[in-house]
C-alpha cells in the first residue's frame, strides 16, 4: 500500500497500514533483543503462528495484540496510538510520522503537553473555587 493513498472515507486501509508498520517494528525489536518467536509467543501466552500473523501485519490481527507484543518487548506503542489519534480526528497522517522508527520523543512531548494542560485546568478550577468564596465575603 502506498503511503500516498491515505484516505479517511474508509479507515480499513489506514488500520491495515498501522498493523503492517507495527508488525515490522515488533519483529525488528524482537530480533534486536535476540528473542525468538517462540520465546516471545510464550511470554505473551500465545502461539508462534499468532506471533507470525502479528509480525506479518495481518490486517485481521487485533491492535490490542500489537500493543501486547510491543509492551512485552519494551517498545513504545506510539507507532500505533499516535496514528490512531490522527484517524480519530479525521486528520491526515504525515507520511514522515509513519516512517519514523522511534516516536518515543514525540510520545514524551505529547504526554508532557497533556499533563501540563491537565495541571493548568485543575489550577484554574481551584482558583475559581477559592476565588468565589473570597469574593462573596467582601
Amino acid at each position: 500500500m502506498s503511503l500516498q493513498s491515505l484516505h479517511y472515507a474508509d479507515d480499513a486501509p489506514i488500520f491495515s497500514l498501522i498493523k503492517e508498520i507495527s508488525g515490522k517494528r515488533i519483529e525488528e525489536r524482537r530480533r534486536r533483543n535476540r528473542i525468538t518467536q517462540d520465546q516471545l509467543a510464550q511470554a505473551v501466552g500465545r502461539s508462534v503462528r499468532w506471533l507470525r500473523e502479528i509480525e506479518a501485519g495481518n490486517p485481521k490481527s487485533k491492535l490490542d495484540d500489537h500493543l501486547l507484543c510491543a509492551h512485552r518487548l519494551g517498545l513504545s506503542t506510539s507507532h500505533v496510538l499516535i496514528p490512531l489519534l490522527f484517524v480519530e480526528h479525521h486528520m491526515t497522517i504525515p507520511k514522515e510520522l509513519l516512517l519514523d522508527e522511534d516516536l518515543s520523543d514525540l510520545e514524551k512531548r505529547c504526554i508532557a503537553l497533556i499533563s501540563e494542560h491537565h495541571v493548568d485546568a485543575i489550577a484554574r478550577q481551584a482558583s475559581q473555587l477559592l476565588g468565589a468564596p473570597m469574593q462573596a465575603a467582601r
